[in-house]
C-alpha cells in the first residue's frame, strides 16, 4: 500500500499525519503528531523530526505528501499569512526526499476532507433544500479566517481556494461601526478586513474594544490577560480562548458580548460568501474555533446574521448550513488529496 504524508499547517499549530488510503474517502492513520508552528523556522525540520519519530522504513517511506497551507498557493509556492515561511513544492520534495509534494490552500484541504466526515463530525443548523448540482461554500475561523468553495462537475467536484477573508469588514450595527473605527486606530491601518474580526485575533480585538468602552464591566482576571495581550506579552495566556471560555460559562457579561459580536459577524460573512456563490449545495463552517464554541454558534445568533440580507433573505433560508466539529477535517482532506495524486501518478 502507498504511504502518504499529510499536513495541516496553521499559523498557530501544524498537524502531521502518516497514513495509507483504505478507500477514496477513507484513510488508515499510522502515526500523527502536532507541533507549535512558530517554534520552527521552516516546514522541513518539522517534517524531518516527525518522520524520525514515526520511523517509516527506507523501503516504505512516503511517496506523496500534501500540505494544506494557511495562505495563498500560486504555481506550487506559498507564503504563509501568519508565519514567515516561504515554501515551494520542488524544494520540499528535494529536501525531504519525497517524490511528489503538493501544496494546497488550507480551505481547499477542508473541501477535499468533507467527503471523509461522518455524521458525528458535523451539526446541521439549517436543513435548507440542498441542490447537489450547486456550489458549496466553506469558511472557518481559527488563527485567521479561511474561505473556499466547491463547484460540482460531470467528473466530480472541483475545489477552489479564496482570499475573501481579506475583503472589507462591513459593520451591521452602530456598535460594529464603533468597532471598525477602534480597529483602524488599534492596528494603525486604513483597510480593516473581515479577518480582523472573524478570527481568534478578532475575538481578542473585540474584547479589547469592549473593555475600553465599558471598563466597569470587566472581570479583573480576564482584564489581566487582556492587558498582557495588548502589551504584546508572548507568554500571556491565549486571550481569545479565555474570552470564549468565559462566555461559554456565562460568568462574564463582557466576554459574552464580545462573543456575540464575533458570532454575528461570522454569520454575516458566511451569508456574504453564500450570496456571492449562490451556494445551494450547502454552507460549511469549519476552522479551529467552531467546534470549541458550538453552543454559541447554535443559539440562533449566527443563523440570524446569516439570513439578514434584506430583500434576498429567502435565498439564504434555502441553503443548508452545517457546522464542522471535527477540527482535523483539513488534515483528512490533505491525506485524501495525497491519495488521489498517488492514484494518478
Amino acid at each position: 500500500m502507498t504511504l502518504l504524508l499529510a499536513g495541516d499547517i496553521g499559523g498557530t499549530k501544524t498537524n502531521l499525519l502518516l497514513a495509507i488510503a483504505e478507500a477514496p474517502d477513507r484513510l488508515q492513520p499510522l502515526y500523527q503528531a502536532s507541533f507549535a508552528s512558530a517554534a520552527y523556522s521552516d516546514l522541513v525540520p518539522m517534517v524531518q523530526e516527525f518522520l524520525a519519530a514515526a520511523q517509516p522504513t527506507e523501503s516504505r517511506s512516503p511517496v506523496v505528501a500534501c500540505f494544506g497551507i494557511a495562505g495563498p498557493v500560486v504555481a506550487g509556492r506559498a507564503q504563509l499569512t501568519n508565519l514567515p515561511w516561504h515554501l515551494s513544492e520542488t524544494r520540499l520534495a528535494a529536501e525531504l526526499g519525497i517524490p511528489k509534494v503538493a501544496l494546497i490552500n488550507d480551505f481547499a484541504a477542508i473541501a477535499y476532507g468533507l467527503p471523509g466526515l461522518t455524521d458525528a463530525d458535523q451539526v446541521v443548523i439549517q436543513t435548507g433544500e440542498a441542490d447537489p448540482a450547486a456550489p458549496i461554500a466553506i469558511l472557518g475561523a481559527g488563527t485567521g479566517l479561511g474561505e473556499g468553495f466547491i463547484i460540482p462537475t460531470t467528473q466530480g467536484r472541483q475545489v477552489f481556494s479564496s482570499e475573501g477573508s481579506h475583503a472589507d469588514f462591513a459593520p451591521q450595527t452602530e456598535l460594529e461601526s464603533e468597532l471598525l473605527h477602534f480597529l483602524r486606530g488599534f492596528y494603525e491601518i486604513e483597510h480593516v478586513s473581515v479577518e480582523r474580526v472573524v478570527s481568534g485575533q478578532g475575538i481578542a480585538a473585540i474584547y479589547a474594544f469592549l473593555r475600553d468602552r465599558q471598563p466597569e464591566q470587566e472581570n479583573p482576571a480576564l482584564g489581566a490577560i487582556a492587558t498582557a495581550w495588548q502589551l504584546g506579552d508572548e507568554q500571556a495566556p491565549d486571550l481569545a480562548a479565555a474570552v470564549s471560555q468565559a462566555a461559554l460559562s456565562d460568568r462574564d457579561p463582557l466576554a459574552l458580548q464580545a462573543m456575540r459580536i464575533f458570532v454575528s459577524a461570522y454569520g454575516a460573512e458566511a451569508g456574504n460568501l453564500a450570496l456571492k456563490l449562490l451556494s445551494y449545495g450547502g454552507v460549511y463552517v469549519a476552522g479551529g474555533i467552531a467546534g470549541k464554541i458550538l453552543p454559541l454558534l447554535t443559539d440562533g445568533t449566527f443563523l440570524r446574521a446569516f439570513q439578514a440580507k434584506g430583500r434576498v433573505q429567502g435565498l439564504l433560508t434555502r441553503m443548508p448550513v452545517t457546522i464542522v466539529t471535527n477540527h482535523e477535517v483539513g488534515l483528512i482532506g490533505a491525506g485524501l488529496h495525497a491519495a488521489a495524486i498517488a492514484t494518478q501518478s
